[in-house]
């Protein structure tokens, strides 16, 4: 958001202050809250959770070919209450499945399952519905749902459409094939205008691919094998899920959402007790906004092994990690040379996350880790097709709310204009005008990141061309491999090349901070046939 509208912005939870607005353009005052300070709570007084594996419960018809049957798995979405920690009240949150996060599905590459998702929720929502955003007007039931399963290879009527919702009493059965290497994707909600609420509620889940290449490395698992949903919340004195607001009751909107509450798996700085060895960690950020950056209280450095969709070319050497929302890691720590000790996992230096408890004996690992992983071919910038320039903006009318966040300065019920060819490449220019680091997310692709270069704003608005401070800056070694969201970061433009494999059908792309993507900045692609 622009420095001129709000007395401060934070990135990655970093507070700086910021310039004020005039008097008389200040938006209405909000209405006095008070909320459950994260401080006052006892840390690592419960034990991390591990959400279960789901399993199917029976056998469906491939809708590729009937002759085939495929496993066949029943998620309903329910309203539940559970502890996030010790010391509180049960909160009330959406669940798909008895937990938040939901159930993990388990699978194998080139082997597809069917899911049900199963709407059982109540029929009025439990947080701000702000009916000026595009899709959430009045005339909408509250309550709707639709599924995306992040960063899955699918045909468009899997993808989660953020039109295709559907309501209580309702659900969709989706095919997933799982045609793709082994990587950690994620299960959210995506409902046009009211993503960002359903996701705060609690609809969420990991959803891991495995394949036989994988399986050869000989990489930690089973109970050493751990996945970690980081994110962020509010709660009030009751223990209730916060969702703040601006205090205006006609349009509640607020451009991003920050808590001091950091749950882990559905809990509030928990504690896992590992052995003297390694683990492997499947990270994800998911949430709403928060940028995390992650790192051990002792110091230590860890190996990142994979990135969003799948392993990286080599293990790379780590000592803090920069997690965007909806960015996933596979880490790899050795807690060998650190029996007997007590190590928290912090955000931005200060901020715990959760304890690691080490058990006092050395315990036998997994061994060395290879020097090698997944080979990694580069995609070459001269086989694209086409070089698309797309600004990422913000409309910033004073005496208007709410403010919209643009992708090349179009709105989502405009008219399709990235067409990309099935099987062609394409190089994408995210021209960043903003003052904020958005996550790009596309859908149904996965993607390399070319470099990233410093332009000046002003000149490119006013003069139509590119002044630049400074040559193309490298990716980090972190970001080297298969990723299906990126950072563009303020005042510079990310280059990606992106192969649309897959599918031909309807996308779409978009700011991964949620409360962006409701408001705008998301739009419609499509992939179509070479013949048109």
């Amino acid at each position: 958001m622009s420095l001129t509208r709000r007395a401060f912005i934070q990135r990655g939870g970093i507070l700086t202050a910021a310039l004020a607005l005039p008097q008389a353009a200040q938006p209405p005052a909000p209405k006095f809250r008070t909320n459950l300070q994260a401080s006052s709570l006892a840390p690592f007084v419960d034990a991390l959770p591990i959400p279960e594996v789901v399993h199917p419960i029976d056998h469906h018809p491939s809708p590729e070919d009937s002759s085939t049957k495929l496993p066949y798995y029943r998620i309903a979405m329910r309203q539940i209450e559970s502890r996030l920690h010790r010391d509180l009240k049960p909160t009330r949150q959406w669940a798909y499945g008895s937990s938040c996060p939901g159930p993990i599905f388990e699978v194998r590459s080139g082997q597809g399952i069917l899911v049900e998702w199963a709407n059982e929720l109540p029929a009025q929502h439990f947080l701000p519905i702000d009916h000026n955003i595009h899709g959430a007007e009045s005339d909408k039931p509250e309550v709707r749902t639709v599924v995306h399963l992040h960063g899955a290879k699918v045909r468009p009527e899997s993808d989660g459409y953020p039109e295709n919702w559907f309501v209580p009493g309702k659900s969709a059965i989706y095919h997933y094939p799982n045609h793709q290497e082994a990587a950690m994707l994620w299960y959210h909600d995506h409902a046009l205008g009211i993503n960002r609420l359903n996701v705060f509620a609690g609809l969420m889940g990991a959803y891991i691919i495995r394949d036989e290449f994988e399986d050869s490395l000989n990489l930690p698992k089973g109970k050493y094998e751990i996945p970690l949903a980081i994110y962020d919340r509010i709660l009030d004195l009751e223990s209730q899920l916060n969702y703040p607001v601006t205090g205006d009751p006609k349009a509640p909107w607020v451009p991003e959402v920050f808590g001091d509450c950091f749950l882990v798996n559905g809990k509030i700085f928990p504690y896992l007790e590992v052995e003297a060895r390694q683990y492997r960690f499947r990270v994800l950020n998911g949430a709403n906004g928060r940028f995390f950056h992650l790192s051990l209280s002792n110091n230590q450095s860890f190996h990142q092994i994979g990135t969003d969709l799948g392993l990286l070319p080599a293990p790379v050497d780590v000592k803090r990690l920069t997690l965007a929302p909806a960015e996933r890691a596979d880490l790899v720590i050795d807690f060998s040379g650190s029996a007997g000790e007590q190590i928290v996992l912090k955000n931005d230096l200060a901020f715990n996350v959760m304890q690691f408890r080490v058990g006092k004996k050395t315990a036998s690992g997994a061994g060395a880790l290879p020097a090698a992983l997944r080979p990694l071919t580069k995609i070459s910038e001269s086989s694209a097709l086409k070089t698309r320039m797309l600004t990422l903006v913000e409309v910033d009318d004073l005496y208007k709310r709410p403010v919209h966040m643009l992708l090349n300065n179009t709105h989502w019920n405009m008219a399709v204009t990235e067409n990309p060819v099935l099987d062609s490449t394409e190089i994408w220019n995210l021209i960043n005008t903003t003052d904020d680091s958005h996550p790009i997310h596309l859908h149904a692709v996965r993607f390399q990141i070319l470099d990233r270069r410093s332009f000046d704003i002003a000149a490119f608005w006013t003069q139509k061309k590119f002044v630049y401070f400074g040559p193309p800056i490298s990716p980090d070694p972190s970001e080297a491999g298969w990723k299906d969201t990126v950072r563009a970061e303020p005042g510079m433009i990310t280059r990606i090349i992106i192969r649309f494999e897959g599918y031909p059908g309807r996308y779409v792309w978009h700011c991964h901070v949620l409360e962006h993507e409701d408001n705008e900045m998301m739009r419609p692609y499509e992939i179509i046939t070479a013949s048109g």
